[in-house]
């Protein structure tokens, strides 16, 4: 179908143009508010500031089309190719993207707020700058995702795939987030306050300079992980485990560390509880007696 004719039908009242091939189609800010567009071709189309509120793009093929600034709330995305689309600057609140494909797309600074992407593919999208507020991504395949500086805050991440994301500078306070596998991933100066990482797996996980105030990270497994400068004021370390840790400089003022793991944990300069510091003063001087005394009997066995 012409762009031409599209345009005048839809003057005309005509609003179904399922499965229409518009591959390549230049609509650069049409207005096709309402349309259903389901199934249709629309591989490559320029669609770029275009008005399409409401609209039903459901198994669509966008592969590699240009939606920047694309006014798109309430759309309809089910089982949609967005594979290499360019959404920067897209409106979408709202939007419906269940199962939806958006492999290495471009969404800087994209507005998804209470989007729904259930199981929607991410995996390598650029994702900078987003706004993905009360965004529900169950399940989503976020892996190698950029999403540096994201609002994530209220979003629902259950069961989501993160390995390899870039999530620093991340806005991610009071996200629940129990259990969820967030090895080497970098989150350096990110904001988790309040945030719930339950039992979460952070093995070399970079929290470096990271805003963790009242974060709960019982149980939590820390080993290797970067917390250096992190602020780290009344969170819930109980039986977390962080040997090899990095705590230089992190300030841990009226944190519960009950049953936490230290081995060869670093604290230099650390602000901590006082009874983390009696703790670890105990344990110097416990290590220097013993030292001590292993010295002073080998001497002993020698003479």
């Amino acid at each position: 179908m012409q762009v031409s004719q599209l345009l005048r039908q839809y003057e005309e009242g005509e609003t179904n143009f399922t499965e229409v091939d518009l591959q390549g189609a230049d609509l650069s800010g049409a207005i096709l508010i309402g349309v259903n567009l389901s199934r249709a071709n629309l591989t490559g189309a320029n669609l770029s500031r275009a008005f399409l509120s409401r609209v039903k793009l459901n198994g669509a093929c966008l592969h590699h089309a240009n939606l920047s600034y694309a006014k798109m709330n309430e759309a309809k995305l089910g089982d949609a190719n967005l594979s290499k689309a360019n959404l920067s600057g897209a409106f979408l609140v709202k939007a419906k993207l269940p199962n939806a494909n958006l492999s290495g797309a471009i969404l800087t600074g994209a507005n998804l707020r209470r989007a729904t992407l259930p199981n929607a593919n991410l995996c390598s999208a650029n994702l900078q700058l987003t706004n993905l507020r009360e965004a529900n991504l169950t399940g989503a395949n976020l892996k190698w995702a950029n999403l540096i500086a994201a609002k994530l805050s209220g979003a629902n991440l259950f069961g989501a795939e993160l390995n390899g994301a870039n999530l620093q500078k991340a806005y991610m306070n009071g996200l629940k987030l129990s259990r969820v596998n967030l090895e080497g991933v970098n989150l350096s100066e990110a904001w988790l306050n309040g945030a719930d990482l339950e039992d979460a797996t952070l093995i070399n996980t970079n929290f470096s300079e990271a805003q963790m105030r009242g974060i709960r990270l019982t149980k939590a497994d820390l080993t290797g992980a970067n917390l250096e400068r992190a602020s780290l004021m009344w969170a819930n370390l109980n039986w977390a485990k962080l040997p090899q840790a990095d705590l230089r400089n992190a300030d841990l003022r009226d944190a519960s560390l009950l049953g936490a793991t230290f081995e060869g944990t670093q604290f230099q300069g650390a602000k901590l509880p006082q009874s983390l510091q009696l703790y670890l003063d105990l344990a110097i001087t416990c290590s220097n007696l013993y030292q001590s005394h292993t010295q002073k009997c080998a001497i002993e066995l020698r003479s």
